[in-house]
């Protein structure tokens, strides 16, 4: 028999050990071009902002000695409505002022197209009258004592606001478009202003029906209505424009004014209660108590400026039937963009959501390098937009980024489906109409990670970055 000499044969398992990696290479290589997977990512440094991500030193393999996180598709929550902003009436004016016609509709469509480098955003709250973001405050019926809402009139939308939702909803004819109050007409208030106050009782009737001018007029304009929140923070008088509404109130409002003032017009647009911050839970909970109210109400609204982003499963463990929306967080001209990132991506885009939102929306989509337009006396002077807008050029700032980590992979129709905690590695899974696994990852550490992911018989190692949130999208198996 022949023998190899020690040489050879060592010659030979090099050889053999290259042929092995190599078959491994393109394995990985066939595995990743059957998922068709990609991945994006954003890190604290600003070194990287809403990137495609290198998948080269991705494994195949599944290994219980990394953060291991479990996904199970079949284990399916709340769907999904969208991923998006807040337009005020301000970031309106400021893009058609600011912005020529070209470098206008670019912006549009990188916000709410997926095409190219589009975030695809899907949801977009507006305010019904002014908010405290408007070069000026106005409602629709400023004459006073106009209870026949006889001079209702969009008026100041139709400047701004209007032409560029009607661009919007040519870009993404699918958005869904959310409507908040600041406040009534100051003369419907029991203070007569539009800072505080209440809605005065005598009026309930002329609100409820101001309301539905309003879904009327913009159906008109072209702009459809999804939804309105009643009050925007009800319980926060101190904005320009602002209202005071309690819990039995909105109860009242809505039970015997709002809701059957909308089904006698057909509104369909859904009634969602609250609108503010997670510290006072019992609000919503006691407007859907009344089981009269509840029956026109299809859910709560929340901010976070004050509580925990778990008093929403709260709400909707009280009420399991109704559905729970995040709809305002804003990001201070004042903060720190890496701070800001992780707080809003673990609080927010992964809390929010397993805390069933079917919305997380930041503030402002745009202010100037001011933070202007606001109003006076109780507007928000340091409001940073998700866009800084100024002479025909726009920055984008950590809001954008926040959202499209979740929007650019994350259509509307997706689900949140279940994906393990981990807690060094906090995390959110969804399923999207099209039967793609989306992961969102969120690294706070201050050392790179190695994230194993297992979903059927998909496992698969990849490092992450430090102080990086990063989105992975693959099809479903």
């Amino acid at each position: 028999m022949y023998k190899l000499g020690n040489t050879a044969l060592l010659i030979s398992l090099v050889v053999f050990k290259l042929y092995l990696f190599s078959c491994n290479q393109e394995q990985e290589v066939q595995e990743m071009e059957l998922l068709d997977m990609e991945a994006w990512h954003t890190v604290a440094d600003q070194s990287l902002l809403l990137e495609k991500k290198d998948l080269s030193n991705i494994k195949w393999e599944r290994n219980a000695q990394f953060h291991q996180i479990v996904i199970d598709d079949e284990e399916k929550y709340q769907e999904i409505d969208g991923f998006g902003f807040t337009l005020t009436g301000g970031s309106a004016m400021l893009l058609h002022k600011h912005l020529n016609e070209e470098l206008r509709d670019q912006t549009l469509k990188m916000i709410f197209s997926r095409e190219d480098d589009g975030i695809g955003v899907d949801f977009l709250r507006i305010s019904i009258g002014a908010s405290d973001l408007d070069e000026m405050v106005f409602s629709y019926a400023d004459h006073d004592q106009d209870k026949s809402l006889e001079n209702f009139d969009l008026a100041y939308d139709t400047l701004y606001l209007i032409p560029t939702l009607k661009r919007i909803l040519e870009i993404n004819p699918n958005i869904k478009i959310m409507a908040s109050p600041w406040s009534a007409p100051a003369w419907m208030k029991t203070n007569h202003s539009q800072i505080g106050g209440k809605l005065h009782s005598e009026h309930y009737d002329t609100y409820a029906t101001y309301f539905v001018k309003y879904i009327q007029h913009m159906e008109l304009a072209g702009i459809p209505i999804h939804a309105l929140t009643i009050q925007n923070e009800p319980e926060h008088p101190g904005n320009n424009p602002s209202m005071l509404m309690e819990a039995t109130e909105q109860a009242e409002f809505v039970k015997n004014y709002l809701g059957p003032t909308f089904q006698y017009h057909g509104i369909d647009t859904k009634i969602i209660i609250y609108d503010h911050n997670c510290d006072n839970p019992q609000y919503p909970i006691t407007v859907l108590n009344d089981k009269e109210a509840a029956q026109y109400i299809d859910g709560s609204a929340f901010h976070m400026y004050l509580g925990e982003i778990e008093s929403m499963t709260e709400v909707r463990n009280a009420h399991p039937d109704k559905n729970i929306y995040f709809t305002e967080q804003w990001t201070s001209s004042n903060g720190n963009f890496g701070d800001d990132l992780m707080w809003h991506i673990d609080q927010l885009i992964i809390g929010g959501t397993r805390n069933w939102a079917k919305t997380v929306l930041e503030w402002n989509l745009a202010s100037d390098s001011e933070q202007r337009p606001y109003t006076s006396d109780g507007g928000c002077t340091s409001c940073l937009g998700a866009l800084t807008i100024s002479h025909n050029a726009i920055e984008k700032n950590v809001a954008y980024y926040i959202v499209g980590q979740a929007s650019k992979l994350v259509p509307a129709g997706s689900f949140r489906i279940g994906s393990s905690s981990e807690q060094s590695l906090p995390n959110v899974a969804f399923k999207t109409p099209e039967n793609e696994i989306v992961l969102i990852v969120l690294n706070q550490n201050k050392e790179q990670k190695a994230l194993s992911v297992n979903q059927k018989e998909i496992q698969f190692i990849i490092e992450v970055e430090p102080r990086s949130v990063t989105t992975f999208k693959w099809k479903n198996q």
